[in-house]
């Protein structure tokens, strides 16, 4: 498949999108992959999600607001 190959060009990748601040974290997959093993990635991704929300949950209403509208401001400027 090409798909690895067009995602690296397009810089469509993890790390690249975490680099430009698009995606806010990476959730490590089982060895193998999310599909040789569902209980670890639901895990893995359980944890993730948890550990956001928490960092999310000390910031108030205008906080989240103001930092959603920047992070989509600074995806339409990157390029």
């Amino acid at each position: 498949s090409q798909a690895p190959k067009a995602a690296a060009a397009l810089k469509l990748t993890a790390p690249h999108l975490l680099d430009l601040g698009i995606i806010d974290g990476i959730v490590k997959e089982p060895l193998g992959g999310a599909h040789s093993n569902f209980d670890a990635a639901a895990a893995a991704l359980k944890e993730a999600v948890v550990e956001a929300f928490s960092e999310l949950s000390d910031l108030s209403a205008e906080q989240l607001v103001e930092e959603r509208y920047q992070k989509f401001a600074r995806m339409g400027s990157v390029g």
